[in-house]
C-alpha cells in the first residue's frame, strides 16, 4: 500500500470513527432520555433523530451507529497494520478493508436511499459516514494489491499466522469481545411496533426517571389547543402525515399507550391531518408525499363506514419503498375502506384536511407527528411510549386531585 493511501484510509475512517460515535452518542441519548432534542436537528427535512428513531435505524434488531461505530474502527485498525511493513498481514489489510467495505457500501447506498427518498430526512451524522465508507471503499480498491479471488488462501495463512502470535491474537479477540459485547448493552427500540405489542410490555419508568420528567416537564409551555374535549381531562393531539416514516413509527409504538388508556372517559386521543403536501396544506414546505391529501381524505370518509382503523393500518404498512401513489391509495379507500364514491366526497372532505392543516399552523407545526398533551408539545426526538405513557400518567393523576 502507498503512503497516500494509507493516509486516506486513516483519516476517512478517524472521520467515520467521529461521526458514527456521535451517532451512537445520539441514539443511545434518544433511547433512554424523553427529554434530549440531538444537535443536529435542524429542520424538519435536516432531522438525524427521525433517521435513527425510524425503523431504519437498527437492522435485524441491531442498532445501524454503533455497528458503524465497528466498522470504522476496524478499518482504522487494518490501516494501522498496513503501515507496519513487518506484519504478516500489512499485504492483506487493504484487501480485507475492501471486502468489508462492498458489503458497507451496499448498506449505506440502502440506508441513504431510504433517509433521501423515504424518510425524506437529511441526517448530516448520516451522510458524513456515507462518504466514509465511499471513500474508503475506492481507496481500499485501489490499495489491493493481487485479484480478491485469492483473499481466502490468505486469509487462511493469516489466520494461522495470527494464532500462532500471542499479541495479535489477544488484540483480535479483544477487538471481538469489544464489538460483541457494545452491541449486547446499546438499548433497543423499547417502542418498535415488534416489541410494543401490549401496554404492560412496555419498559418500567423508575421512579427517579418519572421524577426527571414531571420536572422537565412543568416548564414546558402551554399554548391552546382548540378541540374538543368533550369532558376529557388529558387530551393528546397528533398532526399526522399518512406519508412520513415517524409518523408510521408512532403509529406502531403508541398504539399500546393509547390502548391502555382507551376506556378512561377522561382521556381524550385526536388525530388531525397534516399533510406535507401543497394540495391541501399552504403550510407544506417543499413536501412530495404526492398521496398525503387523498391518504389524510379516505380516512375521514372511511370513518362513516367503521373502517377507518383497517384503512390506516392498511396506509402504513404500505408506506414503501417505493411511495404509495394516489391511484394506489384511492384503490385501496375502495378496497379496504368500503368507500365507493371517492371522487365524488373529495372536495368536501379535503375542506377538513385543510382546516386540520391551517390549524397546525396556527400552532406552528412544522414537522410531522408532532404531539400535544394538554396544550404542551412533546419534542421533535420521538418519545419513547413508556415516557409517553408516564406523562399521560402524570397529567390524569393532576386532573383529578
Amino acid at each position: 500500500m502507498t503512503a497516500r493511501s494509507r493516509i486516506l484510509l486513516l483519516a476517512f475512517s478517524a472521520l467515520g470513527v467521529a461521526a458514527s460515535a456521535s451517532s451512537t452518542f445520539v441514539h443511545y441519548r434518544l433511547l433512554t432520555d424523553p427529554t434530549y432534542a440531538s444537535f443536529c436537528d435542524i429542520s424538519a427535512s435536516v432531522n438525524c433523530t427521525q433517521a435513527y428513531t425510524s425503523q431504519y435505524g437498527s437492522f435485524l434488531g441491531v442498532p445501524v451507529a454503533p455497528v458503524g461505530l465497528l466498522y470504522f474502527l476496524f478499518v482504522l485498525l487494518m490501516a494501522g497494520v498496513a503501515g507496519r511493513t513487518t506484519s504478516p498481514a500489512s499485504e492483506t489489510a487493504p484487501a480485507y478493508v475492501f471486502a468489508v467495505s462492498t458489503v458497507a457500501l451496499a448498506f449505506v447506498l440502502y440506508l441513504g436511499y431510504a433517509s433521501y427518498f423515504v424518510l425524506k430526512t437529511f441526517c448530516i451524522l448520516c451522510a458524513i459516514t456515507y462518504v466514509s465508507v465511499i471513500a474508503i471503499f475506492i481507496t481500499s480498491g485501489g490499495a489491493t494489491s493481487f485479484p480478491m479471488t485469492t483473499l481466502p488462501r490468505r486469509a487462511s495463512k493469516d489466520f494461522r499466522t495470527l494464532v500462532s502470535n500471542p499479541l495479535p491474537l489477544v488484540l483480535a479477540l479483544v477487538f471481538v469481545g469489544g464489538a460483541a459485547a457494545v452491541l449486547a448493552a446499546f438499548p433497543r427500540e423499547g417502542g418498535s411496533p415488534a416489541q410494543a405489542q401490549t401496554a404492560e410490555a412496555l419498559p418500567p419508568v423508575t421512579d427517579a426517571e418519572r421524577a426527571k420528567l414531571a420536572e422537565w416537564w412543568d416548564v414546558q409551555p402551554v399554548v391552546t389547543v382548540p378541540v374538543p374535549a368533550d369532558g376529557a381531562k388529558v387530551v393528546v393531539v397528533k398532526f399526522n402525515d399518512f406519508q412520513c416514516g415517524a409518523c408510521k413509527l408512532t403509529f406502531d409504538a403508541y398504539k399500546p399507550v393509547f390502548a391502555k388508556y382507551a376506556a378512561n372517559k377522561q382521556f381524550r386521543y385526536i388525530v388531525k391531518h397534516f399533510p406535507l403536501e401543497g394540495e391541501c396544506n399552504n403550510g407544506a414546505t417543499g413536501g412530495n408525499h404526492y398521496a398525503s391529501c387523498e391518504a389524510a381524505a379516505g380516512v375521514l370518509m372511511a370513518r362513516s363506514k367503521g373502517t377507518a382503523g383497517k384503512l390506516e393500518e392498511w396506509i402504513f404498512g404500505n408506506i414503501g419503498p417505493p411511495a404509495l401513489t394516489p391511484e394506489q391509495v384511492k384503490d385501496a379507500v375502495r378496497t379496504v375502506g368500503g368507500v365507493t364514491d371517492f371522487e365524488s366526497q373529495y372536495a368536501h372532505v379535503l375542506q377538513e384536511v385543510k382546516a386540520d392543516a391551517s390549524l397546525g399552523m396556527l400552532l406552528n407545526v412544522d414537522s410531522t407527528p408532532t404531539f400535544f398533551i394538554n396544550g404542551k408539545r412533546l419534542p421533535k426526538t420521538l418519545v419513547q411510549p413508556q415516557y409517553l405513557d408516564a406523562l399521560i400518567d402524570i397529567e390524569l393523576k393532576r386532573a383529578t386531585k
